[in-house]
């Protein structure tokens, strides 16, 4: 699969980079990356909510009335789940949200997104840049040259750059990561996919095994 790389002015270079046709052309297989996607957003829950039940609740624990003759129902205890300030019945609890899944099934599920991406032609390969000090309006230049000024987008880079990073972190619709970060739900959830010549190496390797 060749794609034209771009400099950040978005003009073409005159260079082509072969794609691997078993990361960036495979047949998506939809649930993987359902899984894949479930997964990561489970991890993301905290699970620290927490409700008072019954025996947690401050209160009395003395009979509030006589069991018969008032005309009402019996009570027993002012902690009672259907009085006010009573405990909460099955409540939540604080629990662990996250689950277990394959390597296998992880990587097949993120080819499956960059194929996805690809095959919408929101897949953009642009040559290595870096800036001399993290600047957010050189960073909205190169959104504008490439005409995602308005559209979610996700750069990824081969190294670490700090510069770049920081660049754009004030940009709620940009998001920066390293082949190492890459993950299906990033993918998917950006409009526009940028890929740096530095990080196809590392992309292409990772699932390829």
């Amino acid at each position: 699969m060749e794609v034209k790389v771009l400099d950040i002015n978005g003009k073409e270079t005159g260079r082509t980079v072969t794609l691997s046709d078993s990361v960036f052309a495979i047949e998506p297989n939809n649930h993987a990356v359902y899984l894949d996607v479930k997964q990561y957003l489970a991890n993301q829950r905290q699970g620290t909510h927490k409700a008072k039940e019954r025996a947690e609740v401050t209160g009395s624990t003395r009979k509030i009335k006589k069991q018969k003759g008032t005309g009402t129902a019996r009570a027993g205890s002012v902690k009672n789940p259907l009085f006010k300030g009573g405990g909460t019945v099955f409540g939540p609890r604080p629990r662990n949200y996250s689950f277990k899944l394959n390597k296998n099934l992880k990587r097949l599920a993120r080819k499956s997104a960059l194929s996805i991406k690809a095959n919408e032609s929101n897949l953009t390969v642009v040559e290595d840049f870096t800036f001399e000090a993290p600047n957010t309006k050189n960073f909205i230049n190169v959104l504008k040259a490439l005409g995602l000024e308005n559209k979610k987008s996700l750069f990824v880079l081969g190294d670490t750059n700090k510069n770049v990073y920081l660049s754009s972190r004030n940009l709620k619709a940009s998001n920066v990561v390293t082949t190492s970060e890459l993950n299906t739900y990033a993918i998917l959830n950006a409009n526009n996919l940028v890929l740096l010549e530095g990080s196809l190496e590392g992309i292409q390797e990772n699932l390829s095994k």
